[in-house]
């Protein structure tokens, strides 16, 4: 481990410009969103990624408890689109619910009955789509909605009519940069982060970052890298490797906002190629794997944390950022693929306790200053066939853990699997080039669970499991808590899950159409309390784990939507 510190909504059935089309309705009051809104949303809405800054996935929302969830019986529900992954995040205000799909497609949509409002399809400046195509959370600020897009464009949408306001390149897709993690907004700056960040790339200006732009007008205000460049702090940490061939710290999750240390909390992922061996060389490589505050007026890296100092195994650490005060710490609580709790001093990102799981098999953790030490013989080689904990696709990914403030707990999604990998040579060392690295794998089971590969696991600020509900098929969803002591998640088998958040029990389960995928939430309109859950299939290796150690189970292909359920 590596720390440092350094109006009204009138609705026309017309085609309007920038590829949004709005639908009859009546006129609707709107009421412009504020950064104190923000900080200390409405419980009726869903305003951030997570409904608040502090990243805890958590509602206070109670009319569905534990004593009716039983009787949750089907709202509404709405298909957004057949390609792509299906991972949204939908946002909720005043009533409305806005969502957007992979490719670039935002609606907004009555959250009470379902009605289209709006729609707007972004025009996307690549003729042809690579990579992860997905778009995982929107951003909702004065009377607007952010959107950005794989084609790394940020798009600033009205929000009462999804006309576009402004439409700005972040970054240039023609060099492999794209967006899938929507951005947040903080003090009036939509702050957002790139990934994509694997090729070579002659008298790069920079490679991956975190950026902020003004929230008005789309001017860019800052912008700060997530790989240390030569000559720089932290520019040694590279070896003498020339810039050019400095690739990773890509950022595929939205940060977190704390107003009392006023920081911005962002992680990122590894260094690449993933092997050592690859890159030419064993050195730390800043900023990768770590955890960055930042000043939000200038973007200065105030502090980092690096969690996995020279990664080499392709086990990312830049997942969400949950902002939890306890017994006196203002802590910052986060988990990756390895499935370790990590827990940091948010003031000054000092080292405060790791909590494994037990899944993993690649490194040790000291107890104390968090530094890691990899065990025997699991430093890849060049040809040599290596067996590790957990596949690549990691025991915890994007799907995002929640905090429930009463339990002190925090509920997590995971994929419990193994590999049977041989990492081959690296990449050719040229301008355009680069690339993850050549490796030849094989899934498996994990020891510690022949029966199946999902789990959803509730642990305490301490590190102790309260309770595990496992599953044949990977957890595929985020989580969500609510004041109603519940918490919902969903696996790739279709199964939508209600659980109390204090026993685990299953309250309410259910059979959707398709894998329930992206972030459920929930929302309020005229005190009646909905529950918004995402389904969709997901061709990420995640998923095809579950289909490939769990063949006797099978799905649908396609059947992207959003189901939506209240009491009777």
């Amino acid at each position: 481990m590596r720390i440092g510190i350094l109006s009204s909504l009138g609705m026309v059935a017309v085609v309007a410009s920038a590829g949004s089309v709005q639908a009859q309705d009546q006129e609707r009051p709107f009421t412009p969103v504020t950064q104190e809104m923000l900080l200390d949303p409405a419980p009726a809405d869903w305003i951030n990624w997570r409904r608040t800054l502090d990243g805890w996935g958590y509602s206070p929302l109670d009319r569905i408890d534990t004593g009716n969830v039983h009787r949750l019986q089907l709202a509404w529900s709405w298909a957004i689109g057949t390609e792509g992954r299906p991972e949204p995040n939908p946002l909720v205000y005043d009533g409305v619910l806005y969502i957007a799909s992979p490719f670039g497609i935002v609606e907004a949509l009555d959250a009470a009955t379902g009605e289209l409002l709006w729609r707007y399809r972004h025009d996307h400046e690549a003729e042809e789509l690579t990579g992860i195509v997905t778009t995982r959370n929107l951003a909702i600020y004065d009377d607007k909605i952010y959107l950005t897009t794989v084609d790394a464009h940020i798009v600033a949408l009205d929000a009462r009519t999804g006309d576009v306001v402004w439409n700005v390149a972040g970054a240039d897709y023609r060099l492999g940069f794209r967006y899938t993690a929507g951005p947040i907004i903080v003090a009036g700056r939509v702050v957002a982060s790139t990934n994509g960040c694997e090729r070579f790339h002659e008298a790069k200006e920079m490679p991956c970052f975190i950026s902020a732009r003004d929230a008005q007008t789309g001017e860019e205000v800052w912008r700060t890298s997530t790989v240390a460049r030569p000559g720089e702090p932290g520019g040694d940490t590279w070896g003498d490797t020339p810039l050019m061939f400095r690739i990773g710290g890509d950022s595929w999750t939205a940060g977190s906002y704390d107003p009392g240390t006023d920081l911005i909390y962002w992680a990122t992922a590894q260094a690449k190629p993933w092997a050592r061996f690859q890159r030419g060389h064993a050195s730390d490589a800043l900023y990768t794997n770590s955890v960055l505050a930042l000043d939000p007026a200038s973007g200065e890296i105030v502090w980092y944390n690096q969690l996995l100092p020279g990664e080499t195994h392709d086990m990312d650490e830049t997942f969400e950022n949950l902002l939890v005060d306890h017994g006196g710490r203002r802590s910052l609580f986060k988990m990756g693929k390895l499935a370790i709790l990590w827990e940091l001093d948010r003031a000054t990102g000092r080292f405060l306790a790791a909590h494994d799981l037990g899944y993993q098999t690649i490194l040790d953790v000291h107890p104390e200053t968090g530094a890691i030490a990899y065990r025997p013989g699991m430093i890849p080689q060049e040809g040599v066939e290596l067996e590790f904990c957990p596949s690549v696709a990691g025991f915890k990914s994007w799907r995002a853990m929640a905090y429930h403030p009463e339990t002190q707990a925090f509920y997590v999604p995971l994929l419990v699997s193994c590999e049977r990998t041989t990492f081959g040579p690296g990449p050719e060392l040229v301008e355009g080039g680069g690339g993850v690295g050549i490796s030849r794998r094989t899934h498996l089971m994990h020891p510690q669970r022949p029966d199946g590969v999902g789990e959803f696991v509730a642990i305490d600020v301490g590190g102790n499991v309260l309770w595990r509900h496992r599953t044949r098929t990977a957890i595929d969803s985020a989580a969500l808590t609510t004041g109603g002591g519940l918490v919902v998640v969903g696996d790739w088998d279709r199964n939508l899950y209600v659980h109390d958040a204090r026993s685990g029990e299953i309250l309410f389960r259910t059979r959707m159409p398709s894998s329930v995928s992206g972030f459920p939430i929930t929302y309020a309109v005229d005190g009646r309390q909905y529950l918004a859950v995402p389904v969709g299939t997901d061709p990420s290796l995640w998923s095809g784990i579950s289909g490939q150690l769990t063949p006797e189970k099978q799905r649908p292909e396609g059947g992207h939507g959003i189901f939506v359920f209240t009491l009777p």
